[in-house]
């Protein structure tokens, strides 16, 4: 079973790509830029990871002892979780942190330390999510049995309650991963001969991932509940809460980007088509929130600039904010939508306000 190529518009306003990358490498050429990670980037990488590991390793060695003050390495482990995910390990797997591949790889692979499999998150996002997006039946980012993401997709009763269980399920969304997506997709994947383009067949791909997932228990699940000076319960609770707040994080960052009142949602015709070419269908499919909140872009990885990343994403994220005037002006210049919310919170309200009309029918 392989999956259908969608086919782009490629009569439809290719001027404002071809403009658009002419000028957005101009800024790098003119200023002498790399497009590739910066030193903010290499500092930012070594905080996360360092957010991440450290309170790892003071749980295995008892230098704090108590339930709260273990729990709040958890949940500094949660955010260091989430940290990589949005501004290392994306980068890296989109190959963009450096220009040798071997250091994208080695970065890339730190997905691998969160719980999740480098090979399924490549498929569904670099190859799938990007390709496709909000395209009912091809992005999986809108893919969820309990949550109606697209107006293409069957209404459940259920639906209606979306907006409020939703969080929820964004909670365990890294848990889900952990113990049973990663297995479904390999499958799936192999069906769609997805795996190939990783080079991988099914059997090595299930050895592969077997072994990573075991280990990622031994070290990050086991060894803490047996190492640790609490009890066996709480450093349950601790790992629980830190994929909580990871999950929580990653969902509110990546759906208020596409899931909202202003982007649109499609699915191909007879002929596998879409009305639009690749560049604009990413235009009105994607959005920007929180542009001149510092911190936020900072922590999550520049990812509130997801239409540059989503156009571009051969760029580290630590250039975005500096192209994404150009962006805004060309997508102007040529008549196309320019999608972005002031604040995060207007953002995150958006989405949820889309869930409840997609929950109740109304959208």
């Amino acid at each position: 079973m392989n999956l259908p190529n969608v086919k782009f518009n490629v009569k439809d306003r290719p001027e404002f790509f071809s403009v658009l990358r002419k000028r957005v490498n101009q800024h790098f050429k003119e200023n002498n830029i790399e497009k590739q990670a910066n030193t903010k980037m290499k500092v930012k990488t070594a905080v996360m990871i360092s957010l991440y590991f450290i309170p790892w390793i003071l749980i295995l060695t008892n230098v704090l002892t108590g339930f709260w003050p273990i729990f709040g390495l958890w949940i500094a482990m949660g955010l260091g979780m989430a940290g990589i995910g949005l501004s290392i390990m994306h980068d890296a797997n989109h190959g963009c942190y450096s220009r040798n591949q071997k250091v994208n790889e080695r970065l890339g692979f730190l997905i691998n330390f969160l719980g999740a499999y480098h090979v399924n998150w490549k498929i569904q996002h670099n190859v799938l999510h990007h390709s496709f997006t909000n395209i009912d039946g091809y992005d999986e980012d809108i893919s969820n049995p309990a949550l109606r993401f697209s107006p293409y997709q069957e209404r459940k009763s259920l639906n209606k309650f979306q907006a409020f269980y939703a969080p929820f399920l964004y909670s365990i969304m890294t848990l889900f991963w952990v113990f049973r997506k990663d297995f479904d997709q390999v499958k799936r994947y192999d069906r769609k001969d997805l795996l190939k383009t990783q080079g991988l067949t099914l059997s090595q791909a299930k050895k592969e991932l077997y072994f990573h997932k075991i280990w990622y228990l031994l070290f990050f699940f086991i060894a803490p509940m047996v190492i640790s000076s609490i009890p066996w319960w709480q450093t349950i609770i601790g790992f629980v809460s830190m994929h909580a707040l990871c999950g929580l994080a990653l969902a509110l960052i990546f759906q208020p980007a596409h899931v909202i009142e202003d982007t649109e949602f499609f699915i191909p015709d007879e002929n596998s088509s879409v009305e639009n070419s690749w560049a604009i269908h990413q235009m009105k499919t994607t959005t920007n929130f929180a542009k001149k909140n510092k911190l936020l872009s900072w922590y999550v990885g520049g990812l509130n600039y997801q239409i540059e990343h989503h156009l571009f994403p051969n760029i580290c994220h630590i250039h975005y904010k500096n192209i994404s005037s150009i962006v805004k002006e060309t997508a102007l210049e040529y008549g196309v939508p320019y999608y972005e919310h002031k604040t995060f919170y207007s953002a995150v309200k958006s989405h949820f306000v889309t869930l409840h009309l997609l929950g109740t029918g109304k959208m």
